[in-house]
């Protein structure tokens, strides 16, 4: 069996539902209190094992590169002011892990832009990390994932049971239970499916530890749902084919913390809750956060004082 070293994240999207901050900042380089979404994403690769970072990128993603890149000016200048903390943290970005880039050129869907991954990934199994589905660092789902590539082989995603009203967003899992109390094997996979014909309530999320079968399957994948070339189809025709086509496809069950910052107000409250947790921050923003709920539930709502604002 293949250890796993290399994580795929796709960043090319144009961010669209947070214009106009994504008109010249990619996405992904919005910040979560004060380090970007993307620099958490690359940190949980790397804790779970996976130093080879390619990023599959598109125009005006020029930042993505600079963040994880030496910024010789910038930490001349911190060292000159003495700033020992704010210089770690910039060279932290730099050494997290060995990071590719490699552009998708057309928008042509989530398949296509791993399909973009073939000739770095080559015969070795890899993961495929959303850069815009953040898994808190308490909660090791991808270590876990791995776990169950290396017991079972094939490919694994990530599956989180959401409510039966909200399956339309996401890719549907038809499973079957195995040993394991939270893994399940996927024997089907519905692309944003009507609630009325969900196989189930298990939603495919953005982590995916992937067999490299899946690349001639993508490769022959045609255009599905919207005109792009859907992953969940390739893992679909994975999940039904013969063990020696790439093998089985299984899930696990997450029920952990997870925070979808491609929505603009699951975003918000993301920084609510990582600002609270922050001991630097937390104590003097949740005694604000408390008094600005008190005075919002007054009737007619009063601002906050100029005092508190400062």
């Amino acid at each position: 069996m293949i250890a796993v070293t290399k994580a795929v994240i796709p960043v090319a999207g144009l961010g669209t539902r947070f214009l106009p901050a994504t008109k010249a900042t990619p996405k992904e380089m919005l910040p979560i209190v004060d380090t970007p979404v993307i620099q958490y994403i690359v940190e949980e690769a790397v804790r779970a094992g996976l130093d080879d970072v390619l990023m599959i990128t598109g125009r005006n993603k020029r930042a993505l590169e600079d963040h994880f890149d030496v910024a010789d000016q910038l930490e001349a200048a911190l060292r000159a002011k003495d700033d020992e903390e704010r210089l770690r943290l910039v060279q932290d970005a730099t050494r997290l892990a060995d990071v590719h880039y490699v552009r998708q050129g057309q928008p042509k869907g989530l398949g296509h832009a791993v399909l973009c991954a073939s000739r770095h990934v080559g015969r070795e199994p890899f993961a495929v990390l959303l850069g815009d589905d953040m898994i808190d660092r308490r909660d090791p789902l991808l270590t876990r994932m791995l776990e169950v590539r290396a017991q079972h082989g094939g490919s694994v995603v990530a599956l989180m049971p959401v409510d039966a009203a909200h399956i339309s967003m996401y890719g549907a899992a038809a499973t079957e239970l195995t040993g394991d109390s939270d893994v399940v094997r996927v024997t089907a996979l519905v692309e944003k499916p009507a609630a009325r014909d969900a196989p189930s309530n298990l939603a495919v999320i953005g982590r995916y530890v992937l067999d490299p079968a899946i690349f001639p399957v993508l490769a022959a994948t045609p255009p599905g749902r919207g005109g792009e070339i859907q992953l969940t189809d390739a893992i679909n025709t994975l999940a039904g084919g013969r063990i020696d086509d790439g093998g089985p496809v299984h899930g696990v069950v997450f029920t952990g913390r997870r925070y979808d910052t491609g929505d603009r107000a699951e975003y918000l409250r993301t920084i609510v809750r990582f600002a609270a947790d922050r001991p630097d921050l937390g104590p003097d923003f949740l005694a604000w956060l408390r008094e600005f709920v008190a005075e919002q539930d007054q009737p007619g709502g009063r601002p906050v004082s100029a005092e508190v604002r400062a």
